[in-house]
């Protein structure tokens, strides 16, 4: 890297022997003053999409997702409580729905058709391998327009494995269960849900993947191999950027010494066959790793889109660390018994927390003249109400974040194809597009429209 006295590039990047890593926006990354005032960084508009599955609690005699009220004196529900902090970058959705997702004649297979229509409002054809077929979707329309710009188009995430093959729900091919991003109507994209693996794309540079991972799992930082790139822009920048660097790279830091914990202890409790490597043997903390992830990636500008499946539809995961050890998709078949609906409620407010936590570090990174959170829209939901019947209308949506954010209130609209909500979420971010799946057209909701 050679720095001058000229204002740095948005793609500058610290570089050495085997390793590249990209830089958070800084001061020295504004064009420099002109005669009349210094000109703001236009920070870059990402897009995230967070998938809860098996539906949520939605009796109102328990804790449940549903605010008591409507507009901005709205009461958080106790499974949105820890969005409380945040309440000003949080509007929630009552009334939208993911019609495409019933049956239409094919019978079962609610579960796959959620996830599979969720960002693309259409309806999963019922079949297995080279015949499977859904729809584009929202993701992969943005990563097309906002990919353009960085190294990465996209990034696919989720906890859950998604090597699931063959027949997953009444006919319907396990792809429809392993993800929710589909490039094309017929080309589903894997999730990753190895958080080494994940880094390697984020910051890996040269070599081959094994020496990449290699190099991940030692002790010495790939950051060691930048050392004088470091230097030199500490040396250009000023004492705010100096700051905001230090931290920068100290976070990537921490990253590192996590990844190699995990390494370290999957190592030691490895049975007598493989297990891939890196990842945490508890969910909370896996979890946690894969946003922390999301979190570097949209400082960097590695990637603008990213999507996370905090669970996948069916799943059989149990949360014994909640006191829980049905799983959860037994459990969301609730039968409206007052204990299967607490415990429920348990588990999504256990994600919801998963989910502040990330909220709140994007709101406390600094990016161009406010914060990450305000360059951030994330869509956090599914698509399925309530579990119990497999409802696919009143979905739990709750949309935060973004410049002229939504803003603390909560919204109960006439039933609406969740695609009008996706297609303004593509409006915020400059993505033209002018239909996807069933919408009818833009959700009208402020500051949304207009945009």
């Amino acid at each position: 890297m050679i720095i001058t006295k000229k204002t740095l590039s948005r793609r500058t990047m610290l570089r050495g022997l085997g390793a590249a890593v990209a830089l958070p926006l800084l001061d020295a990354m504004v064009p420099p003053l002109t005669a009349l005032a210094r000109t703001p960084a236009t920070p870059a508009r990402r897009l995230g999409f967070v998938y809860i599955p098996n539906g949520v609690s939605m009796n109102p005699d328990v804790n449940n997702w549903k605010p008591v009220g409507t507009g901005p004196d709205f009461e958080l529900s106790p499974i949105l409580s820890p969005l409380a902090p945040h309440r000003d970058h949080l509007t929630v959705v009552s009334g939208l729905a993911q019609r495409q997702a019933e049956a239409f004649n094919d019978g079962g297979g609610d579960h796959s058709r959620a996830s599979a229509g969720y960002l693309s409002g259409v309806h999963a054809v019922q079949a297995q391998g080279v015949n499977v077929r859904a729809g584009t979707t929202a993701d992969q329309i943005a990563a097309a327009t906002l990919g353009r710009d960085t190294p990465l188009p996209s990034l696919e995430l989720a906890v859950d494995s998604g090597d699931m093959v063959g027949n997953c729900d009444n006919g319907y091919d396990c792809a429809y269960l392993n993800t929710i991003s589909w490039r094309t109507p017929t080309t589903p994209l894997p999730i990753e849900r190895n958080p080494a693996v994940v880094f390697e794309r984020l910051f890996g540079d040269g070599g081959t993947a094994a020496e990449r991972r290699a190099e991940v799992r030692t002790d010495r930082s790939i950051l060691d191999d930048v050392t004088a790139d470091i230097a030199a822009l500490q040396q250009a920048v000023g004492p705010t950027d100096r700051a905001r660097v230090d931290e920068y790279l100290e976070a990537v830091r921490e990253i590192e010494r996590r990844l190699r914990t995990a390494d370290r202890t999957a190592a030691r409790e490895l049975p007598p066959f493989e297990r891939p490597t890196g990842i945490p043997e508890d969910f909370g903390e896996h979890a946690a790793l894969m946003f922390d992830l999301q979190w570097l990636a949209y400082q960097a500008d590695v990637t603008r889109v990213t999507t996370f499946m905090l669970g996948r539809e069916l799943g059989g995961r149990s949360y014994p660390e909640l006191g829980i050890p049905m799983n959860h998709h037994g459990l969301s078949h609730h039968r409206d018994d007052p204990e299967n609906l607490a415990n429920l409620a348990k588990i999504n407010t256990y994600h919801m927390e998963l989910f502040a936590s990330f909220v709140e570090k994007l709101r406390s990174t600094p990016d161009g003249d406010g914060c990450l959170l305000d360059h951030v829209r994330l869509l956090y939901g599914g698509g399925i109400s309530n579990p119990n019947q497999h409802e696919h209308f009143d979905l739990p949506i709750a949309l935060v974040g973004g410049v002229g954010r939504p803003g603390g209130r909560h919204l109960e609209i006439a039933e609406t194809p969740l695609a009008n909500l996706l297609l303004a979420m593509l409006d915020w971010a400059a993505v033209p597009v002018d239909q996807l799946g069933d919408s009818t057209g833009r959700l009208r909701v402020e500051p949304l429209s207009g945009i």
